[in-house]
């Protein structure tokens, strides 16, 4: 159960509180709403699946990088680490904390310059505290997850036990055509990777399987009973918000929890209370993030494919003390320098590139001498064949419509391959200073 709460834990950030927004500018349909939330979290769930049997395989510390690592080469994994740091996982951190100002700004006026701020406030304290300890950020992490939890299932409860008048105020004001909308394919999936990006993290768990009690049995089980969970959690949700508001409300709200608690409560005080429950869920998703990715450097720099400054341990918190502050700038910069949307796309397009090659590697893995899962995905050749095809159309359907973005993500991924071969040659010719 312990292993499930984690991985509920690290999906249910914050992203959940504003994405329905974006997926609803996109899908100006309730019923395509919701099927776009179900369609994300079935995608997670065979995602998570995958993940499931290579851990199973490979508890080791460093989860992705080291599945990438074996199934491909080293060069593959080290591109995930390469990416992991310049654009995905800093961007997760980095696209959080904004959700975080956001609804900051419900209690203080803030300009654009000043959610940065705020921002960048709340990952500097958080990596402090993850710099000092694993103990603290990780006691903070759980009691922050049963804020999540709750805070969700509050809001499903108000909606729909308080909500009444206020949806039949929202259905007044909707045209009936306005409901039923036709949707286009590209409108679709680009609504489809901002939900993908509420889902983030579910691969986070297999960072640390060498630390979980039974590993090969203990992370196939909460990687599906918690992405199902979140699922369930997710549709709710968005259909709570649905049956309080304007379609029109949501598809334009930077804060819909709040705004769908201001129309079911009378004053501002349920919006204000929904706010700090939000940035308290930020606030949690913001540090489990900065708590998991070091990991993965440790693994890399074991390898020696990363900087031996970079693994330094600190002698007195025993953390990666200098990968947390790395962490900690990079993702200021991002969060000075990137909006929002452009956060949360880089993200989703740059991640679902290696999800497709780890479902893809199944094919061949299953093939291979030394392979043996402890849990093997059942009819994998059907719901792998359904996952590479969704991540490729989730690619394709990025590049065509933003392909600046999408260059300029696809070019911070591939620059990493020259680092590598540079990295693994100057690496072998001077050994006593490498990683």
């Amino acid at each position: 159960m312990r292993a499930t709460a984690i991985v509920v834990g690290i999906i249910i950030g914050a992203s959940i509180f504003v994405q329905p927004s974006a997926v609803t500018g996109q899908v100006h349909n309730a019923t395509g709403v919701l099927a776009v939330w179900l369609s994300s979290g079935l995608l997670t769930v065979i995602g998570a699946l995958v993940i499931a049997e290579l851990s199973s395989a490979w508890p080791q510390t460093g989860g992705v990088y080291v599945f990438l690592r074996n199934a491909y080469s080293p060069a593959v994994g080290f591109l995930w680490g390469w990416a992991m740091f310049w654009t995905m996982h800093t961007g997760i951190v980095a696209a959080i904390a904004m959700v975080f100002a956001r609804y900051v700004g419900s209690f203080v006026t803030l300009g654009d310059a000043g959610a940065r701020v705020v921002a960048i406030a709340a990952v500097l304290v958080l990596s402090a505290v993850n710099y000092v300890g694993v103990r603290p950020a990780s006691a903070v992490q759980a009691a922050l997850t049963l804020v999540k939890v709750a805070a969700i299932l509050l809001i499903i409860a108000v909606a729909f036990s308080l909500g009444g008048s206020a949806h039949t105020a929202a259905v007044a004001i909707v045209p009936t055509a306005a409901l039923a909308a036709p949707i286009t394919p590209t409108a679709f999936i680009s609504a489809l990777i901002a939900g993908l990006f509420a889902f983030g993290g579910w691969h986070m768990v297999s960072y640390a399987a060498d630390e979980t009690i039974d590993p090969t049995r203990t992370i196939p089980r909460a990687l599906l009973l918690g992405t199902l969970t979140v699922t369930v959690l997710y549709v709710a949700l968005n259909g709570a918000y649905l049956y309080v508001l304007p379609i029109d409300t949501v598809s334009t709200s930077t804060r819909v929890a709040a705004d769908l608690a201001s129309a079911v409560l009378p004053g501002t005080a349920g919006a204000r209370w929904v706010s700090a429950m939000v940035m308290l869920s930020a606030f949690g998703a913001v540090n489990g993030v900065i708590l998991a990715g070091p990991r993965v450097y440790l693994a890399m720099a074991a390898d020696g494919l990363l900087f031996r400054p970079l693994a330094a341990v600190h002698p007195t918190y025993r953390t990666p003390s200098r990968a947390i502050v790395a962490q900690a700038v990079w993702a200021a910069v991002l969060i000075a320098t990137n909006s929002f949307r452009a956060l949360f796309t880089r993200v989703v397009y740059t991640e679902w590139i290696f999800f497709a090659l780890l479902a893809a590697s199944l094919y061949f893995l299953r093939r291979r001498p030394g392979y043996a899962p402890a849990y093997r995905l059942p009819a994998f050749r059907i719901w792998t064949a359904l996952f590479v095809v969704s991540s490729a159309t989730i690619i394709i359907t990025q590049v065509a419509t933003e392909p600046s973005e999408s260059a300029t993500g696809l070019l911070l991924v591939l620059s990493g391959l020259p680092v590598y071969y540079i990295w693994t040659r100057w690496s072998s010719r001077h050994p006593s200073s490498g990683a």
